[in-house]
């Protein structure tokens, strides 16, 4: 929480300026408790949010090191530049270089057309051209357009997925950042992730809407929130599975963990295709087990899938 660039700050969640007084701080954060309390009528998810602002600026030592985070955290200063190791072809970096166990195979580049694009865009905005010093600045991006700050904020999200995905071990295949057959390459219009291995084949939507997210009537709603996301990968895992002669077992969204009161949400079926709703934490448990109701597929239906959607997948 408060550590992406769609994050509202602190003090945007408690009500005040960044220059409030202690003693305004306070008044604001009992009265946005009562506000979005449960009890009341509030909004749990959000009254969540009130209590971690507090512990990020309710006492003085606290404040000073989040004000010096730009207001992204209250330890450090965020990092948004991309994984050091990330290129061409994309490889999960290992928190421990002594760690050799097989990843998952991976083919694409998990937010690389949203990257491109920020970069794109946040050096028009800033009238530098290729010379901005850092477009990955926090201070730059929290400036920023909501626009540019979105693309950001999901191509951190498809790189988190990306790692969760890459520890699943050799038995998984991904394919990110792929294009839908019909539909034109190199255009947000795309699928985050396929995902094939022992439990199906699951298309995956990474997302991060920069607050709480809930689902009514099979589709996701919240004030960050635009047009009709399920919907919309639903269609794209329908026109890949027509074009490969595969079939979906199922679509996931994956979102930051603080964004959802439930971490697995199994909502039914859109359109006929089994569709969960995850915490970021939770998604490597349901690709492993499935989602509900899901039949595992066996190793040579595995290999017949992976080879038609290497023969068809186009990536953005």
């Amino acid at each position: 929480m408060f550590d992406s660039p769609l994050s509202a700050s602190a003090y945007e969640v408690l009500g005040v300026e960044p220059t409030a007084d202690e003693e305004s701080l306070k008044r604001a954060y009992r009265l946005r408790l009562r506000q979005t309390h449960p009890d009341t009528g509030g909004d749990a998810a959000v009254f969540i949010q009130v209590q971690r602002a507090w512990e990020l600026v309710g006492d003085a030592s606290a404040r000073a090191a989040y004000d010096r985070g730009h207001g992204f955290g209250a330890s450090a200063t965020p990092d948004f530049s991309p994984a050091p190791d990330s290129g061409v072809t994309w490889r999960a970096p290992r928190a421990d270089s002594r760690d050799t166990r097989p990843r998952a195979r991976s083919h694409g580049h998990p937010g690389g057309w949203r990257r491109e694009r920020y970069l794109e865009l946040i050096r028009e905005w800033a009238g530098r051209g290729v010379d901005l010093p850092d477009p990955y600045d926090p201070a730059l991006v929290r400036s920023a357009p909501h626009d540019v700050r979105r693309l950001l904020a999901d191509a951190l999200a498809e790189e988190a997925t990306a790692r969760v995905i890459a520890d699943l071990g050799m038995g998984y295949t991904v394919w990110h950042d792929v294009a839908p057959p019909a539909r034109g390459g190199g255009s947000d219009d795309k699928i985050d992730h396929i995902v094939l291995g022992p439990s199906g084949l699951y298309g995956v939507l990474s997302e991060d809407f920069g607050g709480p997210v809930r689902v009514r009537r099979g589709e996701l709603i919240g004030d960050g929130v635009a047009g009709a996301p399920v919907a919309d990968l639903v269609a794209r895992l329908r026109l890949m599975a027509r074009a490969a002669g595969v079939r979906f077992s199922g679509a996931v969204v994956v979102l930051p963990d603080d964004d959802v009161l439930q971490a697995i949400d199994e909502i039914g079926k859109v359109r006929g295709t089994p569709v969960a709703i995850v915490s970021r934490s939770a998604l490597s448990a349901v690709l492993r087990r499935g989602i509900t109701g899901v039949r595992s597929i066996g190793g040579n239906e595995v290999f017949d899938v992976r080879t038609r959607l290497q023969q068809t997948v186009r990536f953005a």
